[in-house]
């Protein structure tokens, strides 16, 4: 059956939100609903024409999972998603070490190619790269998570015998979860991955500013699942990526408890085993509520807890 994971409410603004109080408020709820992850977003420094239209803030993501893994004991720590190529695969692998290290092996990396072209800019990385990038930064990325001396030539950049010590607790690495609706994502994620991450769009809106195909409904999810067991056959991959969807909500969808419960069941005939759930509150008491009565109402229903 699915498991659940829940975006975390920092981003939303509320300067009530901003707190280490709000911080242990959020950890208990969700860890008391039963959520399986966390998940926070990655935008270190966005264009105010997009957060203008639409567009949110982001606190830096190990950051807010440090934070988040101080005040609980089981949930994992997800990003969801981490812009790989926005940072040295080295740098990005000494924070999943130490994080994983000291929240006891919980930390989950969903990542992806990004696609804001102003952030790419202000950070100095070639956005018309940015898959070519994301392919070897991956390939980096699980070379120096091994615990072991590597070497690794990448652009513009060299490891020759450097260690990241203490590795990660989870062997060989923590799940690494592909992001991204195309073809291409589908088979990095069969080729370089662990996982699937992909996300439902609004047909032809989402898709314009996220870069990536649409995938408007469980037809078109299910055609992607084809897709993607036809290239681990190709491929020679005998066990398939996990699966986990980004929501299992459609943006803008209105829904009910018994909604999310006959989706959820169809989701795991699919064969998914995770889906994001996005939970509204003006406050942190308020979210918090929403969150717990989400557990009650649904997980707790499923038996997922």
């Amino acid at each position: 059956m699915i498991q659940f994971n829940i975006p975390l409410p920092f981003d939303l603004g509320d300067e009530a939100f901003l707190t280490m109080e709000a911080v242990k408020q959020v950890g208990g709820a969700i860890e008391r609903a039963g959520f399986a992850a966390c998940l926070v977003t990655d935008h270190p420094c966005p264009t105010g024409r997009w957060l203008d239209s639409g567009g949110h803030h982001a606190h830096d993501p190990f950051v807010m999972l440090s934070l988040v893994a101080a005040v609980t004991t089981r949930i994992r720590l997800q990003t969801g998603i981490l812009v790989l190529p926005y940072r040295n695969p080295f740098i990005v692998a000494r924070s999943i070490a130490s994080l994983d290290r000291f929240s006891g092996g919980r930390v989950t990396i969903g990542m992806g190619a990004g696609y804001l072209k102003g952030e790419y800019r202000a950070l100095g990385v070639d956005f018309e790269q940015r898959n070519e990038l994301m392919d070897e930064y991956l390939k980096a990325l699980k070379l120096a998570l091994s615990g072991e001396e590597f070497a690794f030539e990448g652009n513009g950049y060299q490891a020759f015998g450097n260690r990241i010590l203490p590795g990660p607790v989870q062997k060989p690495h923590p799940p690494l979860l592909v992001g991204g609706n195309a073809r291409r994502a589908i088979r990095r994620a069969v080729e370089l991955g662990d996982g699937w991450y992909p996300f439902f769009t609004v047909g032809g809106v989402s898709t314009s500013t996220t870069r990536t195909a649409d995938i408007t409904n469980e037809e078109e999810l299910a055609e992607a699942l084809a897709y993607m067991h036809a290239h681990c056959e190709t491929v020679g991959r005998e066990t398939p990526p996990v699966v986990a969807i980004g929501s299992i909500v459609k943006p803008g969808e209105s829904w009910t408890p018994q909604l999310i419960i006959d989706r959820a069941g169809r989701f795991a005939e699919l064969g998914l085993v995770a889906a994001g759930m996005n939970i509204e509150g003006r406050t942190p008491a308020e979210w918090c509520d929403n969150a717990e009565r989400f557990g009650q109402d649904v997980i707790a229903k499923l038996g997922t807890r």
